[in-house]
């Protein structure tokens, strides 16, 4: 299949037809891997360009993604394994209730495990395909730039609008897998730990923090006691990770009426892809003179 089928007119188009005869089409690409666009995702339809795809970061994000799933899937591996052992040992001593007790929750695992397994086979289809997008762009777009260097004849300027063409609907599919893979990268608990300033702290300060993720936003108030505990009106928050966007962190500290800013960062979510709970401390004021605390949960 082609990305598309033109009667090229030229021999010069020629090569440019055997590049694009070994590449999959569209519709290929969401018909092989049974691609469906989710309801967060239905913008990612055929002919909606929502963003310019970023190849580099997706890769990240894969590489995390599936490392983090490998370490759940040899966690419960492991517990397979110590179960089945005790399987055998129950049996032997024939005590019944506790053999089926453990019968059950080896054929949980088991079932969890087979769910895993396809996840991660899903997950490296979906980007194994984005590769194939990404790599067929990057010739589409190397042939654009040659034929643009040559004497402009219709032939050529024929060829060079069914290039520009396979740009982009090989950048669209590209757009429509990110969406897809965006489904498979779970869920973050963030936990509110409160904020450490040491002398920066005082009894009766009240502040607001705010987390944003994308579109998802979670505003928190809390207050420092005379005992300096703190106490907030929230304490959890989840958030769907995203390929493209950062956490962003902004705390104030309310003063009346008035608010006055504290600092604002940013962070990275790829090393929270992991089995354990990540603690997390960034530095609120450039003098890390207010950190603040969160735990993420993946």
């Amino acid at each position: 299949a082609s990305l598309s089928s033109p009667a090229f007119a030229s021999p010069l188009s020629f090569s440019l037809f055997s590049f694009c005869s070994k590449s999959l089409s569209r519709s290929s690409v969401r018909s092989r891997l049974s691609l469906k666009p989710p309801k967060a995702y239905n913008s990612l339809q055929k002919g909606a360009l929502i963003w310019d795809p970023k190849p580099l970061q997706v890769k990240k994000i894969f590489e995390a993604l599936k490392k983090g799933l490998n370490e759940y899937l040899e966690a419960h591996q492991a517990e397979l394994d110590y179960l089945s052992a005790r399987h055998k040992d129950t049996k032997r001593n024939s005590r019944l209730a506790f053999y089926y007790d453990l019968d059950k929750q080896i054929r949980s695992v088991e079932r969890y495990i087979r769910k895993l397994e396809f996840h991660i086979s899903k997950v490296e289809e979906l980007y194994e395909a984005y590769c194939i997008q990404c790599r067929l762009r990057d010739g589409a777009t190397n042939m654009k730039q040659a034929f643009s260097l040559s004497p402009a004849t219709k032939a050529s300027r024929e060829s060079l609008l069914e290039l520009y063409r396979n740009v982009q609907e090989c950048t669209e599919d590209m757009c429509f897998i990110e969406g897809a893979l965006e489904v498979h990268l779970g869920e973050f608990h963030v936990k509110m730990k409160g904020l450490v300033g040491f002398a920066r702290l005082c009894p009766g300060d009240q502040y607001e923090v705010f987390v944003r993720l994308g579109r998802q936003k979670w505003r928190l108030k809390g207050k420092i006691e005379t005992d300096d505990s703190q106490t907030w009106d929230e304490e959890e928050k989840i958030f769907i990770p995203n390929l493209h966007e950062k956490f962003e962190i902004k705390v104030t500290e309310l003063r009346g009426l008035a608010t006055v800013l504290v600092g604002v960062v940013t962070c990275d979510s790829i090393s929270f892809f992991s089995t354990k709970p990540q603690a997390i401390i960034v530095d609120i004021t450039e003098l890390g003179t207010i950190k603040l605390r969160l735990e993420v949960l993946w």
